[in-house]
């Protein structure tokens, strides 16, 4: 190489490092084609076990399938409290009542009444699902890949290996054949014990597929077919194509909510039978992989060690963004796109990205459109307003970073025995022991200092946003608190004191014995990450005089004490299946015992008053008279403090500039079809936040440029000598 040509690469280099446009996608994680297109970027921490939706039982897994299945009803996107409305469905039925004669009965009959209630629910015509080989036809209308030979199977590997696709209409026989499957022996639906309870039929059922399953499955581990269109289920059946009805023992009305959730989704039998295929399941091609469904997106790569990609279903019906919602969606601008088709976005792409800090720092780099709070960002992402309240830290406001917080429907918090001879009971002095501790776990200070102000304490079992939940003064529990200023202040520790000498424990002294009051405090936390928690936890139980004993174990362990009633006091939470009081408060309900019954009932907590309420309440719709009867139990369970109620975690949200039309939902999960970003925004952004530093390498490579220089000189004088 002439040394002339060395210095114009040396320059060529400078000039090409000096590019704004290419120093900017150095270090872009995503192909240079696909800049500027209508993609949102995420995450996913862990692969997920089943996308099949009668199996399928977990947040990670309906991140996916609640965009690809759609059951007949689904929650209104802006409105609180949490409502259902149409999906496919055409309306959301009223049920009709009947007594043991069949005889229809009025819609105020009471629950004792009605033996049956029924649902029918009509689908709206014209609704096809995704393009799929199991629909796949030739010229005569047989199907193409339902028969397929081992040799055929042989060269598979992913459901793209198929080259024809079809689809059909949706029809109410699909979702009768669904909730058919919640029984299927090999399945093992989650929430088949609940249905057999409830749809006629369903525990009998499960026995016979079991019985002809077992039959047919003689000498065989896998590719057995059970077609359930041949098996008739009492409590479910197809009136005509568009309608099917779901009939029920007594009155269930929380059944609605459950049809909200996947596991009430469709199944085209076709498809059914396709994966059913022997061989299918040794290549991985069944529905735990390969969902199949009318929504708005469909999986079109499955690779969970690397990548999860959904895309706009080509096939997917007419379905608008809300036109209402709560008062102040109008100006925060979550009804602009009011009326318009949806859903807005072309393709979702979800990375594997195991690790918190290179996920934190993908997002601010603009390469994930949201994010939650990183434990190692919350400083520099969340900053505390004077009121108390929190908001995006001035950084993250520079970058147009918004913060969006919703209160879980959830419920954390620590139980006590109710049949321990100590803390259990339900006399005046147990009472007031259970009284003062509540006063005395100061969980405002443990949400401030371990939970970076994500919760807020709980002032009873129910969370917000949940029917028969009370806002402000008329909401708080006057056993722990006052209100003061506006806002619930929790007793001084003085008023606590004060109780627990009246229960026999002054200074945390048995006043009959003589011996300091010692409790065992039952947790799964163990590791030292949880130490600073449980440290905290003894420093409570001290302001009192008590000396509390942490006895962690792992969670199997854990949960054998407690169906024991091996505790005096433990930690324990609840994630809500559906936005109902009924399924927070039948958490006290005395036969939902954990001890003899083995229910969600932990404390064991046993009132019949609170029982009674119990047993009308559940079943009501929400009037005023349902409200009164959970006032009523709300206060039964606030004084008999079985609970030290905790705290409703909060949930923190970051998303760029360019997203809109986010709004938390902690009960739907079909809600990327409402989301819209701006890709040209979010170039433009990227490039400015990615402008690498340069000069450090210009210089050098001016530096050697400069070295080369004198050599340069002296090679083109002896070039001229030589000459001469």
């Amino acid at each position: 190489m002439k040394r002339p040509d060395a210095i114009r690469i040396l320059l060529l280099a400078i000039s090409f490092f000096a590019s704004s446009a290419a120093a900017a996608s150095w270090n872009n994680p995503y192909p240079e084609e696909d800049a500027g297109k209508n993609i949102l970027y995420s995450a996913f921490r862990e692969r997920p076990k089943t996308f099949d939706p009668a199996r399928s039982y977990s947040s990670n897994e309906y991140l996916f399938i609640a965009q690809i299945y759609e059951p007949p009803f689904q929650y209104h996107y802006l409105k609180r409290p949490y409502t259902l409305i149409p999906l496919t469905a055409e309306s959301v039925p009223m049920p009709i009542y009947l007594d043991k004669q069949g005889h229809r009965l009025p819609r105020d009959a009471s629950p004792e009444a009605i033996a049956f209630s029924v649902y029918e629910i009509r689908i709206r015509p014209g609704i096809l699902y995704q393009p799929h080989p199991a629909f796949a036809r030739d010229a005569d209308g047989r199907y193409l890949y339902h028969d397929l030979s081992p040799r055929d199977i042989e060269g598979l590997r992913a459901i793209g290996d198929f080259p024809h696709t079809g689809t059909r209409e949706l029809v109410a026989a699909d979702y009768v054949y669904q909730i058919k499957r919640l029984a299927h022996p090999k399945l093992h639906s989650p929430i088949l014990s609940v249905m057999n309870d409830y749809i006629v039929g369903m525990k009998e059922y499960a026995t016979t597929l079991k019985q002809a399953h077992d039959e047919i499955a003689v000498g065989r581990d896998s590719g057995v077919y059970l077609d359930l269109s041949k098996f008739p289920l009492a409590g479910a059946e197809a009136v005509d194509r568009y309608s099917y009805r779901v009939k029920l023992h007594g009155k269930y009305p929380q059944l609605l909510y459950w049809m909200a959730m996947p596991f009430f989704a469709p199944m085209a039998p076709e498809v059914d039978r396709f994966f059913s295929q022997p061989g299918m399941a040794d290549k991985n091609i069944t529905l735990d992989w390969y969902p199949v469904g009318s929504g708005a997106y469909t999986l079109t790569v499955n690779n969970p060690n690397r990548q999860m990609v959904m895309e706009r279903n080509p096939n997917y019906h007419e379905e608008s963004y809300p036109t209402e919602g709560e008062p102040g969606d109008g100006p925060s601008g979550l009804l602009l796109d009011a009326g318009q088709r949806l859903p807005f976005i072309d393709k979702v792409i979800f990375n594997l990205d195991k690790e918190s800090i290179p996920r934190w720092n993908k997002f601010l780099q603009g390469y994930y459109d949201r994010s939650g709070v990183q434990p190692e960002g919350f400083d520099q992402a969340i900053r505390f307003t004077s009121e108390g309240d929190t908001d995006v830290s001035d950084t993250m406001k520079e970058k147009g970073i918004r913060l969006l917080t919703s209160v879980a429907a959830s419920t954390y918090y620590l139980g006590f025995n109710m049949l321990d001879p100590v803390v259990g009971g339900y006399t005046e002095r147990a009472r007031k022991l259970r009284q003062a501790i509540s006063i005395a776990v100061d969980f405002e200070e443990q949400i401030t200092i371990f939970e970076n102000g994500r919760g807020i304490a709980a002032q009873g079992p129910l969370a917000p946003g949940i029917f028969g939940y009370r806002e402000g003064r008329a909401g708080i529990n006057p056993y722990v608190y006052d209100w003061a200023e506006g806002k619930p202040r929790r007793k001084p520790i003085e008023y606590a004191r004060q109780l627990l000498k009246e229960a026999g424990y002054p200074d945390g002294v048995n006043a009959a014995t003589g011996n300091s009051l010692s409790i065992n405090y039952e947790t799964p936390a163990i590791g030292p990450e949880r130490k600073a928690q449980l440290d905290w936890m003894l420093k409570q139980f001290k302001k009192l005089g008590i000396q509390l004993v942490v006895r962690a174990t792992d969670y199997n362990r854990f949960q054998e004490k407690m169906r024991k009633g091996d505790a005096q006091i433990f930690d324990w939470g609840w994630n809500a299946d559906y936005p109902d009081p009924e399924n927070f408060l039948f958490l006290l309900y005395g036969p939902n015992k954990k001890v003899g019954e083995n229910g969600e009932n932990a404390s064991n907590y046993d009132n019949p008053a609170f029982n009674r309420l119990f047993e009308r309440m559940k079943n009501m719709e929400n009037t005023p008279e349902r409200q009164a009867i959970i006032d009523q139990m709300i206060d039964i369970a606030r004084r008999d403090a079985p609970w030290i109620w905790g705290m409703h975690p909060k949930q923190f949200l970051l998303e760029h500039a360019w997203m809109s039309n986010t709004k938390p939902h902690n009960m739907a999960n079909n809600t990327l079809k409402y989301v819209r970003l701006d890709p040209v925004k979010r170039e433009e952004l990227r490039a400015a936040w990615n402008r690498p530093v340069i000069w450090p390498v210009a210089l050098v490579l001016g530096v050697l440029a400069a070295g080369a220089l004198p050599a340069i000189v002296t090679y083109r004088r002896k070039e001229r000598a030589r000459r001469r």
